[in-house]
């Protein structure tokens, strides 16, 4: 009977390689994953690109730093979204050069602000009242703010082993043996509702401010994105001439920060906001003014990190959330660029190089992890241009910008009603994006209804409850009470492995359940029939010895893994 179930999971998989190499066939692409564009080409594009991902990692440090007591004014703001940005270079070029080789951008996310949130709600990690902050002397208010950051640092740097063992050792596969679609929706979901008070908090500065913000964007984005804006191009055989480019549809976060940034600067001129105004564009100046032009920024900035079992445990929620939505991105990413299907082990591999960018995140010191940018995966659907070639030139791009201090500080100087505005819409896409799994399951069932219903809401009442009562927790040990408490409080935790429990206990079809679509989607099987997915996902260098050498043939990571049965059967284990 196994033996039975196993080559019809077989004939599956030869049906969807089938259907993929069709579909590669009809790919309206330009440049594929393994093509070179000229030098001059790849430094247009990766700015593109560049530019792309720059307007989703910029909303972090407005989230991060209140949180750990910095000032509004601090010039190490700067420093902050400095590192992201340069640690984001390092990790892209790894990833897309020796990872799992597809042309993605790692970088900053968000999934992990919400643990970062509910560990600094602990009660030794809360800020003291604005009245002590005050009074504060401008040293013990640094190290106030870069306690929590050691700590922080710490916790990210630790969980992410996991994340980076997950890749190593090729537990992929039995991971989607029990990541459904049902655990996605409130892991991922839950990422965007738990941080609704933020979004509200900055748009409430100046609702007028944040409404043209979230107007402009949604006109960007949604409703001139097929608009053609005329351009001045140069080209040698032809000289200049007028191309028509797709500008709201690639650049709308930073169309609207620009416009929006002038429409405060004009009210700020005109007198309309009050000094000191978070609308005014003259609030946070002294940040440029006192930041350097170029800092590099180095391992342990913020001094050596700290590691308690608490801190590292909620972050843990963030890391698992981020592996789950990483691998459902790499094949979407391999189909937009008409590449073979990744094979398991650039799946292994694309994973241990997250876990390994989000370590180093976490000792460089940027209060965040990494993870796959789904804005820039979604401009290779839009431009037509998969090259890796691409991705590593952006990636060159980010490092030199990220050692440029006042480059970070002009983009922590954006009034906050329009980071709020901006709050508004992105966080409602990641709460979409979570909610956009429950296209592979029956929702006319009252079995998915009732667990999409129950693990959403209840993790965002036991996460409120916890945050309003810190102390609820009394086991008479201090560390025991600080790792429920932040367990308890880490919605997309609660949420997942409420979800995950109830979708792998409650009985269901596996049509009822999602799995079979889900399984067409994801298509994370080996493609051995297909000769050019091996050149595809192989080693830039040192290919040669890797194939003689037959040690190699039994790590997950490598080119050479034999990729056994039971790996693609995990995928397909309730199918």
């Amino acid at each position: 009977m196994q033996d039975d179930n196993l080559e019809i999971g077989l004939n599956i998989v030869t049906k969807m390689e089938a259907e993929d190499a069709k579909k590669r066939q009809d790919t309206d692409i330009t440049y594929g994953i393994d093509d070179n564009p000229p030098w001059y080409l790849c430094v247009f594009m990766a700015l593109q690109h560049y530019l792309t991902m720059i307007g989703a990692i910029v909303s972090i440090p407005f989230i991060l730093t209140p949180a750990i007591c910095m000032k509004d004014d601090d010039p190490a703001r700067s420093h902050i979204i400095c590192t992201m940005i340069f640690v984001t270079g390092i990790v892209t070029w790894v990833q897309a050069t020796f990872g799992c080789r597809l042309p993605i951008v790692q970088g900053g996310t968000i999934s992990f602000l919400v643990p970062t949130l509910a560990i600094l709600n602990l009660p030794q990690w809360r800020c003291p009242e604005p009245a002590v902050l005050d009074a504060m002397t401008s040293d013990n208010r640094t190290e106030l703010w870069q306690t929590r950051m050691r700590e922080l640092s710490g916790a990210i740097a630790v969980s992410a082993v996991l994340q980076a063992v997950i890749g190593l050792f090729g537990i992929v596969g039995v991971i989607l043996r029990y990541v459904t679609p049902l655990t996605i929706v409130p892991t991922v979901s839950l990422v965007g509702l738990s941080l609704f008070e933020n979004a509200a908090d900055s748009a409430s500065q100046h609702w007028g401010i944040a409404a043209g913000t979230i107007l402009m964007l949604t006109a960007f984005s949604q409703l001139l994105r097929e608009v053609h804006v005329p351009l001045l191009a140069y080209k040698r055989d032809v000289g200049f001439s007028i191309v028509w480019f797709q500008l709201f549809k690639l650049f709308p976060v930073l169309l609207t920060i620009i416009i929006m940034w002038g429409v405060c600067a004009l009210l700020t001129l005109s007198g309309n906001l009050p000094v000191g105004h978070p609308a005014r564009t003259d609030v946070k100046l002294r940040i440029i003014e006192d930041s350097p032009w170029f800092r590099f920024p180095y391992p342990g900035q913020w001094g050596v990190p700290t590691v308690t079992a608490a801190g590292v445990l909620g972050m843990l929620a963030g890391v698992l959330a981020c592996t789950v939505e990483s691998i459902s991105y790499y094949p979407t990413t391999a189909r937009m660029c008409g590449a073979p299907p990744p094979p398991v082990h650039a799946i292994n591999r694309g994973i241990a190089i997250e876990g390994i960018g989000t370590i180093l995140a976490g000792l460089w010191g940027s209060g965040n992890g990494t993870n796959t940018f789904g804005e820039n995966v979604g401009a290779i659907g839009v431009t037509k241009i998969g090259s890796r070639r691409v991705i590593q030139y952006a990636a060159v791009l980010m490092i030199i910008q990220g050692l440029i201090s006042k480059f970070g500080a002009a983009f922590i100087i954006i009034p906050q009603p329009v980071v709020g505005g901006m709050f508004c819409i992105m966080f409602g896409m990641i709460t979409a994006f979570g909610l956009s799994a429950l296209q592979y399951v029956d929702l006319n069932s009252s079995r998915n209804l009732y667990i999409v219903g129950f693990s959403i809401f209840f993790s965002l009442v036991l996460s409120k409850w916890m945050e309003a009562n810190p102390h609820a927790i009394q086991t008479g040990s201090e560390v025991v009470d600080s790792i429920i408490t932040v367990l308890l409080s880490t919605s997309i935790l609660i949420g997942g492995i409420t979800g995950c429990l109830c979708d792998n206990i409650i009985p269901g079809t596996p049509e009822e359940r999602g799995l079979i679509a889900w399984q067409d989607q994801m298509k994370l099987e080996p493609n051995k029939e297909n000769g050019d997915a091996s050149d595809t996902y192989d080693y830039p260098i040192g290919m040669s010895v890797i194939r003689r050498l037959n040690i190699f043939s039994y790590l997950p990571f490598m080119p050479t893994y034999k990729q056994e049965k039971w790996m693609l059967c995990g995928a397909k284990r309730n199918l």
